[in-house]
């Protein structure tokens, strides 16, 4: 700073002969052109004024900064794919904050057009500009009307969440729709030029395509918006076919993104195929996201709503109960798919989201029936069907309903004991994650705890008190999961060491599968869904040999332990002085070296002696040294008043 000062010399202060008020303003601005560090003169950073730009600037000058010229030349290239992933994923879209992205594409927007000195008028007057084909000398042109694009159809789906809600957004939505659909074509017409490469302009035409299906998606125009989404999905894997495969990525993802939407707009013209399809994409994407997926699961509910009309009964353990609620037969409808789509699925987390979207449903369809079981409705049911000694017909279907709640409760509690023992098979591998909770044996003990308390509820749910096959059926299951239970208790003894309790548990383990083996000869078709009791035997036998060997090597070890040079039995170290023995805490900080504090000792106090001949000893008569009192009276009470008294 001082150098910019001398550098300044006398032309930037006044002299001594200036007016007062001129020579202060002239002091600063010398300041202030002193605290800028010299921003025309070059090393005029010495004064770390400019040189202080935080990270959000340079963030932004980089993003400002020339795109990568295309492959071919000097021709223009623009990767708007690629832009637009990156962009939209690091600005709000992870998490569905349209509002975010929007505001990030205006503000790149303002400072794209302050770099390439493209402003739109004044502060004062606005003054409308169009990017033609002699402008082209740059391709931040190009960037330009793909974040106004990207500006319009972000704000078209911040109004599609709020159109929830309030409906009338719906009008500005497909508004802005067709702004973005606009900025989309003219990027493509710019893209058209000679200047653009190949690329660039398929990945236009592709935007473009894709913009103009959402459009008409929106609209419920079908046939257009698919024949604009294959127009797109064409392009997309063309391009993927065309580059390396890291390359490739990007496109097949948009394309994955797409197929879902053209399979509803084939449903929607007449393609009755397209469901089933629809369905399976649902399934291995773990719930389609986008466009797609309130619609479609509005189509699965409306298509079961059809297939209910033609419902009217149901038949469960012998017994036909007429089914009356429209809710619960949608849900009965749907629970054979849903079912299907559980066993098909291998990822454990879309299996999960299945179980719990079952059980959400079971559970309004149970509510749904509770809310017709009225007192009114009890005692008219009773009434009829008292002599024949049954429960109602409502009454026996929210028992169905209950049984198939608390048996997907199960199947997804043995789903997830089943995923914690590969893990527990896999957990000694050396490769772990840093703060990743490792499972243990105790989780499983809580799911078959879960398990147990859901069988126990069986027996008691009405109409099924005399069924003795059910409750024999209740009965295995519950000692097949008994047995998994203990064996996994006995696994948590043998991490602690607990031979003889983990021994004692593998042999009720072993009663328990035992006991199965005995009473499932006639339930072999109802118990083909339960663990393998004879794989857990042969487990439980290799256990106890482990264990056996493990409870032999421990024992050895604590006779080493125990030899006389390691035997510690806590006495401090004044107190062994004669014998030698290793006592690693005698170089800690807690080292025992004294008592302290020292123990009570018995010690001798001074004596207390008794005078036991004074009780014996016949003292002298003392009356006749004792003064005695002379008698007086009224008299000299009278004298003593009036000081008479001697």
């Amino acid at each position: 700073m001082a150098a910019t000062r001398g550098a300044l010399g006398a032309s930037s202060f006044p002299s001594q002969g200036a007016p007062r008020g001129k020579r202060h303003r002239s002091k600063m601005a010398a300041e202030r052109q002193v605290a800028g560090g010299g921003r025309g003169a070059p090393g005029g950073n010495a004064g770390g004024g400019s040189s202080a730009s935080g990270p959000e600037e340079n963030k932004e000058n980089k993003e400002n900064e020339k795109p990568k010229p295309g492959a071919l030349g000097d021709s223009l290239g623009l990767e708007i794919l690629q832009i637009v992933k990156e962009s939209q994923q690091q600005h709000g879209l992870r998490h569905g904050d349209f509002q975010r992205y929007r505001g990030y594409c205006s503000r790149r927007l303002r400072r794209l057009r302050k770099t390439l000195n493209f402003k739109m008028g004044n502060r004062h007057k606005f003054t409308g500009k169009k990017v033609t084909e002699e402008l082209l000398s740059d391709n931040r042109y190009l960037l330009l009307i793909l974040m106004d694009a990207e500006r319009a159809w972000s704000y078209a789906m911040q109004l599609k969440q709020e159109a929830n809600t309030e409906p009338r957004k719906r009008f500005h939505l497909l508004s802005r729709l067709r702004k973005a659909v606009k900025h989309a074509e003219e990027l493509e017409r710019l893209c058209e030029s000679n200047r653009v490469d190949a690329k660039t302009k398929l990945e236009a035409q592709a935007y473009t395509a894709y913009l103009t299906g959402m459009l008409r998606f929106e609209r419920q125009e079908w046939k257009a918006a698919m024949e604009a989404f294959n127009k797109c999905k064409t392009i997309y894997e063309k391009l993927a076919s065309a580059f390396t495969e890291e390359q490739a990525i990007l496109y097949n993802q948009r394309v994955e993104e797409i197929s879902p939407n053209i399979r509803y707009c084939a449903y929607n013209i007449g393609d009755q195929s397209a469901i089933s399809e629809l369905m399976q994409m649902r399934l291995r994407s773990g719930g389609t996201e986008g466009l797609v997926a309130e619609k479609l699961e509005a189509l699965i509910t409306q298509t079961r709503a059809k297939q209910a009309a033609t419902m009217s009964e149901v038949e469960w353990r012998g017994r036909t109960v007429p089914v009356k609620i429209d809710k619960v037969r949608i849900f009965l409808l749907g629970l054979a798919d849903t079912e299907a789509a559980i066993a098909q699925t291998e990822e454990e987390e879309t299996k999960e989201r299945l179980f719990e979207s079952l059980l959400s449903e079971c559970r309004d369809a149970i509510q749904a029936v509770r809310e017709e079981l009225k007192p009114d409705q009890k005692q008219r049911d009773h009434s009829l069907e008292a002599d024949s000694g049954k429960v109602t017909n409502i009454q026996y279907l929210h028992s169905y309903l209950t049984y198939i709640k608390l048996s997907t409760a199960i199947k997804r509690n043995e789903s997830m004991a089943k995923a914690l023992q590969k893990a527990l098979l896999q957990q000694q591998q050396p490769l772990e994650e840093d703060g990743k909770r490792t499972p243990r044996p105790q989780d499983l003990i809580r799911l078959y705890d879960i398990i147990l308390q859901n069988l126990a509820e069986l027996p008691q749910l009405p109409g099924l008190e005399e069924d003795k096959n059910f409750l024999k059926e209740i009965g295995i299951k519950t000692l097949v999961y008994k047995a998994y239970r203990c064996f996994f208790i006995a696994q948590s003894y043998v991490l602690v060491k607990k031979w003889s309790e983990a021994l004692v548990l593998y042999e009720r383990v072993l009663k328990y599968a035992n006991e199965v083996q005995a009473q499932a000869g006639t339930y072999e078709n109802s118990l083909k869904e339960l663990p393998d009791v004879q794989e857990l035997i042969t487990q439980v036998n290799a256990e106890k040999f482990s264990l056996q060997a493990a409870a032999i090597l421990d024992a050895d070890d604590s006779h080493e332990t125990e030899s006389p040079s390691q035997v510690k039995d806590g006495k401090p170290l004044s107190e062994r002085f004669e014998t030698f023995c290793l006592d690693p805490s005698l170089v800690s900080k807690q080292a025992r070296l004294v008592h302290f504090p020292p123990d009570f000792q018995p010690i001798p106090c001074k004596p207390l002696f008794f005078d036991l001949a004074l009780n014996h000893v016949t003292l002298p008569p003392l009356e006749d040294k004792v003064e005695q009192k002379s008698k007086s009276g009224l008299t000299g009470y009278i004298k003593g008043i009036f000081g008479f008294r001697s």
